[in-house]
Formats: structure tokens, C-alpha cells, sequence
């Protein structure tokens, strides 16, 4: 690495961080503005960011185009008389002048106040379809081919998928919910995508299926389920890393294992195991390497984790090194089958991220799984410096995130002020200013509390607590 490779490294992930935010902010924001303009709404100010305007602004016609100071969204103002002081503050102040009548918001007809709102997330949500369509269309679908279950960790089954535990692994599953199975892929968005209710697993060698009623399985189960089912891979090695017990013992990236610690190694999980359990002893590997075959011993380094089901502190053993997946398989699309795969896509991430609320509402997800700006701007940089099919994924995915959570019933977001207007469809009358005042005060606490937990845990995150 040389003297600017670190600095290269801070500038490529904040690059690629503002470059997230920006564009998922940047169409959100177009949606309600391009919308506003097409049924007459006046606009007072485009801004990406909230608060008040930094130096980075420039007037075109009777719109303020602005960079303001904090980058956690965006907004358009829209000409109206109605706007409530705690609206006024997180849009950096009340308009400056006046407009006419008919350019207010108040005074457009319901569908056209319903559209305007709605049409930031529909225009997320379209940057993403297009994304994903584009991504199927020149790159297809990579897939990991592997189809057979070697173990499961019973201590990670829900309840429901209890029959599991009685199937002799390894064993190929063959189909799932009458489909063929192709891909662990498939596998795992079948347990993860909550529109599954029922999952239909029919194995080879075996007459009966294991029927799994999933149900409204919080997304915990649903996530242990999936790190419950081991994928048969083979014991061979892939990275190894500088500096631990296995680079020491001699191994390199492609050696086979054939035998550890006196047991027979037929696949990947087999000698996790058999490492894990063997913290501070010396324990004796047969090898293959190409055409040749040798045996070397090692001390797997004693390494304290939390258990994925006690979530008590434990002590396993750890050499230093991880598997090599098998080759991919790359499923092409056509025209058709690109848009096709581009709405699965997009729908599939809309249902993860509702999921992902849910869970945090209920108490299925940790509050501590949150992530802010930081978070946010470490992923960018990671997948970034991976490729540009990863990097314009991620982009798509953090996309129908912010359509879904503007969607959230918290005044100042697009879904409360889309359930003032409902009511006012109800009510035959607009809802009182009051109200509104006094709602949007709690909306704004709940955002800022809702931020300051990001933030914080980025920063535990960051340290490492």
C-alpha cells in the first residue's frame, strides 16, 4: 500500500456515500417537484438536505434550487399558505414571496395534493426498477449453485421447521414449493422473503416433504432458520489470512482437506467444527494440493464469540481462513426476462424493507441493527471498491428503502402528510391547523430520535462496542 492509498480510501467511501444519498434524495425529491409543476403547484424551494441553506444555491424562475446544511433527506417547499412554524424550520424558513392563489397546494383538488405526495416514492421506486433492469439486462443473475443441505444447527430452528432436525444430511433438495431448486439463492430468499408463508421442501432420497409453516415468523426466526441450513461446500481452502495459524501451518488458497484431527472431512462444515472445538490444541490436517498430498499441524487461536441462540460469551477456535465458493452460475436474461427480474427485484426489496420495520415496531429486529449516515457511507465505499454491478445495486436497494420509510404514518414524512389528506377525504374537510401543529411536533421528536439512534449506533459501530 503506498503514502495515499489510505487517503485514496477515506475519499473513495465518502464519494461514494455522498454519491447514495444524493442520487436516492435527489429523485425523491424530483418526483414531488416534477409532479407539482405538471398540475400548477408553485414551488418555492428544491433542497437537498434539511435546515438552512448553505452558500451552494442559485435561483431559477420562482424556484430556489439549494444544498442545506444537514444531508439527512430533503424537501420541496411548494407554495402554499398552511405550512406549520416546526415544516417552516426543517425547510430553512417561510417563503420570501408571495405566489397566486392558484399555485397554492391547499387549493388543488384532492388527487392532485394525493399525487404530488405520492410521487416522490413512486419515482424511488422507478429509479430502482430501472436500475435492476438494467443490472439483469447487462450483467444476468449471479447465482451459487449449491443445492444440498450438508448439517443444520438444530439450536437455530424455530419451532415451525422443527422437522428438519430429523433429516439425514447431507441431502440435495430437490425442490422447493414445487419449483427445482437451482441455487442456494432461491433457498434463501424463499425463508427471507415475508410474502412466504408456507415453504414446501422436498429432498432427495427422501418420499415425505418437510413442510415449514413460516407463517408471520418474525424476521429473527426467518434469519436463523436460514444460518440453521449449512450449504454442502467442500472443505477447501480460500483466503487465508497473514499472520494466523493457518498461513503458519503452510496452507494456501485451493488445498483440499481431506482429514482433521483424526476425523474424515467430507465438506466445509465438518471442519469448522472440528476447528472450533480444538481452541489451544494441536490438531493434524491431511491435505491436498493438486497431484500431491501432505499433513501439517496447527493451534486454532482461542477467539471469544456470543452464541446465536444463548447470547452468552463462548470460546471457539479459529485459524484464519475462509471457504472457497464454487464457481457461479450466471442465469442471462433477455429483453422481457430483464424487466421481469428487475420487478422481482424491486417488489423483493420493498418487502424486506416493510419486513425490516415491522420487526423493528414489534420488537422482532434490534433497534441496535439501525444504521445512519455512517453506516450508510461504509457500505457505499466497501461496495464500491467490489465493482460497479454492487455498487448501482446497493443504490437501487437504499432507493426503495427511502420510498418505504417516507411511507411512514410520521407527520413532516410523505405518509403522514398522505394521512391528513385521506382524513380529509373522509371528513369531507380539511384537518384543522392546530392538529396539525401539534401532530407534527411529534413527528419531528420521533425523526430526531429515530436519527440520533442511527447515529449513535454508527458511532458503537465505528468503535467497536
Amino acid at each position: 500500500m503506498g503514502p495515499g492509498a489510505g487517503g485514496g480510501s477515506v475519499l473513495l467511501t465518502i464519494g461514494a456515500a455522498v454519491l447514495v444519498l444524493g442520487v436516492a434524495i435527489f429523485v425523491h425529491e424530483l418526483g414531488h417537484f416534477l409532479a407539482a409543476k405538471s398540475v400548477g403547484v408553485g414551488v418555492v424551494r428544491f433542497s437537498i438536505g434539511f435546515g438552512p441553506p448553505t452558500p451552494l444555491r442559485t435561483t431559477r424562475g420562482d424556484t430556489e434550487y439549494v444544498v442545506s446544511w444537514f444531508p439527512l433527506g430533503g424537501y420541496v417547499m411548494m407554495a402554499s399558505q398552511e405550512d406549520t412554524d416546526e415544516e417552516a424550520m426543517l425547510e430553512g424558513g417561510t417563503a420570501g414571496r408571495s405566489f397566486p392563489p392558484d399555485q397554492l397546494f391547499e387549493r388543488k383538488p384532492l388527487w392532485a395534493r394525493i399525487y404530488v405526495i405520492t410521487a416522490g416514492v413512486a419515482m424511488n421506486m422507478l429509479f430502482a426498477w430501472v436500475v435492476y433492469v438494467g443490472l439483469a439486462a447487462t450483467y444476468g443473475r449471479v447465482e451459487d449453485p449449491t443445492t444440498t443441505v450438508a448439517a443444520v444447527d438444530t439450536t437455530l430452528l424455530p419451532p415451525a421447521a422443527a422437522d428438519l432436525a430429523r433429516v439425514a444430511f447431507p441431502a440435495r433438495v430437490l425442490r422447493i414449493n414445487g419449483d427445482s431448486l437451482r441455487s442456494w439463492n432461491q433457498l434463501r430468499e424463499a425463508i427471507i422473503t415475508p410474502a412466504t408463508e408456507r415453504l414446501r421442501l422436498d429432498f432427495a432420497g427422501r418420499a415425505e416433504p418437510v413442510i415449514i409453516e413460516l407463517g408471520r415468523t418474525q424476521g429473527e426466526q426467518r434469519v436463523n432458520l436460514l444460518r440453521a441450513l449449512r450449504p454442502l461446500l467442500e472443505p477447501r481452502i480460500g483466503q487465508v489470512a497473514p499472520g494466523r495459524p493457518a498461513a503458519r501451518a503452510g496452507l494456501r488458497t485451493g488445498d483440499l482437506i481431506l482429514r482433521a484431527g483424526g476425523d474424515s472431512i467430507a465438506h466445509w462444515d465438518q471442519l469448522v467444527r472440528v476447528i472450533e472445538r480444538s481452541a489451544g490444541d494441536t490438531v493434524a490436517l491431511a491435505v491436498r494440493r493438486g497431484d500431491s498430498a501432505f499433513t501439517t499441524a496447527l493451534v486454532p487461536e482461542p477467539e471469544e464469540e456470543t452464541g446465536p441462540t444463548t447470547g452468552r460469551r463462548r470460546t471457539v477456535g479459529k485459524i484464519g481462513v475462509g471457504v472457497l465458493p464454487p464457481p457461479p452460475i450466471t442465469v442471462e436474461y433477455g429483453a422481457w426476462g430483464a424487466v421481469v427480474e428487475g420487478t422481482r427485484r424491486a417488489l423483493a426489496d420493498a418487502g424486506m424493507v416493510v419486513f425490516a420495520v415491522k420487526g423493528l415496531i414489534t420488537g422482532g429486529v434490534s433497534p441496535r441493527e439501525l444504521g445512519g449516515p455512517i453506516f450508510i457511507g461504509q457500505l457505499s465505499g466497501e461496495l464500491a471498491r467490489v465493482g460497479l454491478a454492487p455498487f448501482l445495486a446497493f443504490m437501487a436497494l437504499f432507493s426503495v428503502n427511502l420510498a418505504v420509510l417516507n411511507l411512514l404514518p410520521i407527520p413532516v414524512l410523505d405518509g403522514g402528510r398522505l394521512v391528513f389528506l385521506l382524513l380529509e377525504g373522509v371528513l369531507r374537510r380539511p384537518v384543522s391547523r392546530r392538529f396539525r401543529m401539534r401532530v407534527s411536533q411529534v413527528g419531528i421528536a420521533v425523526l430526531l430520535a429515530i436519527m440520533a439512534l442511527a447515529l449513535t449506533n454508527d458511532f458503537l459501530r465505528l468503535f467497536g462496542r
